[in-house]
């Protein structure tokens, strides 16, 4: 007998189950036909897999569409999962909250994902402006093309970063996109030495954003703060006063984290 087989099967079914998370979580409802289409199996499968999410709770079902849509308990799941960053988030919120009522603009926390190689945004402040950058919880973005991402790398061991910047494809997804390692190697000098990361139409077309570090009593970096201006909303004459916030956060949120010093000069963390 084939031992193999069983395991395959398994996998097989693991994988349609998060098909159809993510077609729920991306559309928010859907149809049968969607979800079997998405997760590449029959609706007879795809039926018997929403009954069992169903009866687990993670699942219901709108009896007059009958489309399908997720419960709270996946989202409850989440929130005990983050319960391991709780310190971070209650830090980082008292900083974050500050930083938008002095702006006016989008604040992110984001949080390195080792295995994606990206960076995942697990909290925020929206803009106060109709016309803005908004980000979702959970999103994950490319380490090379974020300031997020450079404020997370630049304070890590250089073996980690080669180790990232090997798995990584450096894809060019706006205008200014880096897409050469040397060149994003001394973006993350630059952004050490200053103690801060910029990028401008690096990730999105029409976009600036600039980010520091949070810091450990290693001076490791553990999560970064972004603030994110459509173009045309960026004052120029500003940039003092926005980094000159933005470092103060930093520099705060790391200090309660045990970091001594200043974030600007100091030496990647050695593991």
């Amino acid at each position: 007998m084939n031992e193999s087989r069983p395991k395959a099967d398994n996998a097989a079914a693991v994988l349609k189950v998060f098909a159809v998370l993510e077609t729920l979580v991306e559309d928010r409802t859907a149809s049968l036909a969607d979800i079997a289409q998405r997760a590449m199996t029959s609706k007879t499968t795809a039926h018997r897999l929403m009954q069992t999410m169903i009866d687990l709770g993670y699942v219901e079902q709108n009896p007059e569409t009958e489309r399908y849509g997720l419960t709270l308990k996946l989202f409850s799941l989440g929130v005990r999962a983050l319960n391991d960053r709780a310190d971070l988030l209650r830090v980082a919120d008292t900083v974050m909250g500050r930083l938008s009522r002095k702006t006016g603009e989008s604040i992110n926390l984001g949080v390195l994902d080792a295995r994606e190689h990206k960076v995942t945004y697990i909290h925020k402040y929206d803009s106060a402006y109709s016309l803005s950058m908004r980000s979702t919880l959970g999103l994950r973005n490319p380490l090379h093309s974020t300031s997020l991402g450079k404020a997370l790398m630049a304070w890590r061991d250089p073996t980690e970063v080669r180790d990232h910047l090997e798995a990584m494809e450096m894809q060019k997804l706006a205008p200014n996109t880096i897409t050469d390692p040397k060149a994003y190697l001394e973006q993350l000098e630059i952004t050490r030495a200053r103690g801060y990361a910029e990028e401008v139409e690096e990730s999105e077309a029409g976009v600036r954003c600039l980010a520091t570090p949070i810091l450990n009593h290693l001076g490791q970096s553990v999560a970064a703060i972004s603030v994110a201006f459509p173009l045309f909303r960026f004052e120029e004459s500003r940039r003092p006063e926005y980094i000159g916030l933005l470092m103060a956060a930093g520099q705060e949120a790391s200090e309660a984290f045990g970091y001594s010093g200043n974030i600007a000069g100091a030496e990647a963390a050695k593991t």
